[in-house]
């Protein structure tokens, strides 16, 4: 299921959501899409699968998504941001599923009771009736569990709790090397040890289209937050560049290459002078367009 845009512009009246996207990736990659909101990540997700019209060149898997729409959805699994408050029953949607796809209804349950859901309990419950939570754990067990050439999620873990994302990270890991996924998210921390390749966008842009390491190398921001001791002396850490804050916490934010290099060092210190040591990643990456590329 290779991916190929050429100059693909998707327009909403006079914005411009999607100007002039070249993409070519290849087949079996689990890429992360990347981008802060109205970027123009979840439009071209649906151009990619056929939802809306567009200017330019698009092949997905050899098939034009608009013209051979019905032909690609045989091979396509999608679970959407938001999931759908449809009037059938779970059961009445996992048939559907079913004589559509080749759809093994007991690995369904399997999956949908690992990630929290009781099948007995909603089984003959209209997915409206459920939570938002509960419907999206239950399209990302429809999308496991279908064996598609393509899997696109779309902040598949938006509405699931600690344990449940931990759970479908296993899961996702667990999915052939054949498999083509597209997984969309602002959040670099959610998605890193999932792909392999990233595609930032940046106002329906191409900012970065390469290697995630690469990405990681050259565009992730960190930051570092440290708490001492009471008493400790604090003069090494305003040394090492970080800012005071509230509570003996002190902060800082570091490039991927400065993280791995500090680290070592804090833990070092962690004999007494400090009591807390957090680090996380950045939502929103800062781009610098002279890098652009793998």
């Amino acid at each position: 299921m290779q991916i190929e845009t050429r100059g693909l512009i998707r327009r909403f009246g006079s914005v411009v959501a999607l100007a002039g996207v070249d993409l070519t990736i290849p087949s079996g990659l689990r890429i992360g899409l990347v981008g802060p909101n109205g970027s123009g990540k979840s439009t071209l997700l649906r151009v990619l699968m056929g939802l809306l019209e567009h200017e330019g060149e698009v092949r997905v898997g050899g098939f034009d998504p608009r013209r051979q729409r019905l032909e690609l959805a045989r091979q396509l699994a999608y679970v959407p941001q938001i999931a759908p408050a449809l009037a059938a029953s779970v059961t009445e949607l996992a048939r559907a599923v079913e004589a559509l796809r080749d759809l093994d209804l007991a690995e369904l349950r399997t999956r949908a009771e690992a990630l929290g859901l009781r099948w007995s309990a909603i089984a003959n419950v209209p997915l409206r009736a459920l939570s938002g939570g509960m419907r999206q754990k239950l399209l990302v067990a429809l999308a496991l569990s279908a064996r598609a050439g393509l899997l696109v999620l779309d902040e598949p873990t938006a509405s699931l709790d600690a344990a449940t994302r931990e759970t479908f990270f296993h899961m996702f890991g667990e999915l052939p090397a054949t498999t083509t996924s597209i997984l969309c998210s602002h959040r670099l921390d959610e998605m890193r040890h999932l792909v392999d390749h990233v595609v930032s966008l940046e106002e329906g842009h191409v900012r970065f289209d390469g290697p995630a390491a690469n990405y990681l190398a050259t565009r992730a921001l960190s930051v570092i937050e440290v708490q001492l001791a009471a008493g400790a002396d604090s003069g090494w850490l305003d040394d090492l560049g970080f800012a005071a804050g509230h509570a003996g916490w002190w902060r800082r934010t570091v490039a991927q290459r400065e993280k791995v290099e500090l680290l070592p060092r804090l833990a070092g210190m962690l004999d007494g002078r400090l009591v807390n040591l957090h680090v996380r990643d950045l939502e929103s990456i800062a781009v610098d367009e002279s890098r652009e590329g793998s």
